[in-house]
């Protein structure tokens, strides 16, 4: 009896987490350690990282996308009752050559659209009525979320700030189809828009049509202004926006000087990171 109790008593609760591809999960894992949390993670056999064996999880499962049901019996047999959502899936992945189980075969035939909310909210509610809690993917996160005014040494200028408003109009209007949260301008004209390829694809597309044009006679400035907004009724489990080092990289290699984000719904990774990456590119990071 002494030994059950003492072993209830050790016991943490578990989290798990549902991991997609970036540095998202491994921040979500550290997190939760910290708040003496069991990590175990779900991961994405076509999309985590393989450093996830190392991130500390007390446990790390490997699964396709498609097995919707071994994902609900791992937590299960882990007594896992809360999770987390965090990284990215792309969302091109339903055309891929996943094959999804029964359960997700049903699922899918039951969406009317196959958009990311859709999806997602439809996978939140499969594993709610099996008992299993989809939680906020930014409540472990929270100081990470965009702060209101300028994030950087350069402030945008009156091009960049007309090209901003612009640019949230157009994005408000895709997002709240849910057919992607990033547009990217030059000039107040509309250069390139996401759907399925995601951010850094979207602003590199941007990069190559603006270099594509021939010619210098042109007195329209080419720099670009990438806006990236959460969508109207953003569903803060699953699909938050995510700005990391790499998406400045991108900027810089595709001719992008500012950035504008969703104050508090959109998450920085490594922000120190991005800020510095942004400052030595000469970038202007705002949020509102």
């Amino acid at each position: 009896m002494l030994d059950l109790i003492a072993r209830v008593a050790g016991s943490k609760e578990k989290l798990g987490l549902i991991a997609g591809n970036g540095k998202f999960p491994f921040l979500i894992v550290d997190a939760a350690r910290a708040q003496g949390l069991d990590v175990v993670v779900a991961a994405i056999k076509e999309e985590t990282f393989p450093e996830i064996e190392t991130s500390g999880a007390s446990a790390v499962h490997w699964l396709s996308l498609g097995e919707l049901s071994k994902l609900i019996d791992t937590f299960k047999r882990e007594g896992v009752h809360r999770a987390i959502m965090a990284g990215q899936v792309k969302h091109k992945q339903i055309f891929s050559s996943i094959r999804p189980d029964w359960r997700l075969a049903k699922l899918l035939l039951s969406l009317r659209t196959r958009n990311t909310d859709a999806l997602l909210g439809a996978v939140a509610k499969v594993l709610g009525d099996e008992g299993i809690t989809l939680e906020n993917s930014t409540s472990l996160l929270e100081p990470l979320l965009a702060k209101a005014g300028v994030l950087t040494e350069r402030t945008p200028t009156d091009e960049e700030k007309a090209n901003i408003t612009y640019g949230r109009a157009v994005a408000r209007h895709l997002a709240q189809y849910d057919i992607g949260q990033t547009v990217v301008v030059a000039e107040s004209a509309c250069v390139a828009v996401e759907a399925m390829e995601g951010t850094d694809a979207t602003i590199e597309r941007a990069g190559h049509i603006m270099r594509s044009l021939e010619g210098d006679a042109s007195t329209l400035s080419r720099t670009l202004t990438v806006v990236k907004i959460a969508k109207p009724n953003q569903d803060m489990r699953f699909d938050v926006p995510v700005i990391g080092v790499k998406t400045i990289e991108v900027m810089r290699a595709a001719g992008a000087g500012c950035l504008a984000l969703d104050a508090g719904r959109c998450l920085l990774l490594d922000g120190d990171a991005v800020r510095r990456a942004a400052n030595e590119a000469k970038i202007s990071i705002s949020a509102d």
